[in-house]
């Protein structure tokens, strides 16, 4: 596979895990795109605002792209997990929009740089923040997928939305009735596994 190919093979892997977060929001009200669902608080736009943090710094200061746009929870004195939640000032809107414009800034660094061009990251240690181009899509391919297994848990908790996307074919078939026989069962083998 030649450069340009590996290139649109990785972009099109990011664009996949970049659009399955994003389908995680819709049809949900603003309490429930915020609403934590587990103990760490994990929340579905925490999780987009997060991303979008990690591909500005990822795509743009380690290649020396700084992007205008002001990231608040990078600001000295700013509390741990600040981008991992949306303040109540803070949009959907304006966090998608957020991600969007991330993502943008990302692709003119994937666009204009070779795989092999070498950035660094300043909060790896020292001896490993020399990186190329095309450790870092990967590493953000691996991210975006990461946080995205958690956007579909924490969307199934919600409303129990599964999948990638609308009509996404990856999923058994089954409708509610199936799916709570299927994890009574799961339960079942479980319990006789572990017994006492």
């Amino acid at each position: 596979m030649s450069g340009t190919d590996t290139k649109a093979v990785l972009r099109s892997y990011l664009r996949q895990a970049r659009d399955a977060v994003l389908w995680k929001l819709e049809g949900l009200s603003e309490y429930k795109v915020r609403r934590p669902m587990v103990p760490t608080g994990t929340n579905l736009l925490g999780l987009i605002k997060h991303l979008a943090g990690l591909e500005m710094g990822y795509f743009g200061g380690t290649f020396g792209r700084r992007s205008a746009v002001r990231l608040p929870w990078f600001d000295e004195g700013s509390e741990p997990n600040d981008d991992m939640w949306a303040t109540a000032e803070e949009s959907r809107a304006q966090i998608v929009d957020l991600y969007r414009r991330a993502q943008a800034h990302a692709d003119v660094t994937i666009d204009s740089l070779a795989l092999d061009a070498v950035g660094r990251v300043p909060w790896w240690p020292p001896e490993r923040r020399a990186v190329t181009l095309d450790t870092v899509l990967v590493h953000m391919i691996a991210e975006t997928n990461r946080h995205a297994g958690h956007a579909d848990i924490v969307r199934e908790l919600i409303d129990g939305s599964v999948g990638v996307g609308a009509g996404d074919r990856s999923m058994a078939p089954g409708d509610g009735a199936c799916w709570q026989a299927y994890r009574e069962r799961l339960e079942r083998v479980a319990r006789e596994a572990a017994p006492g």
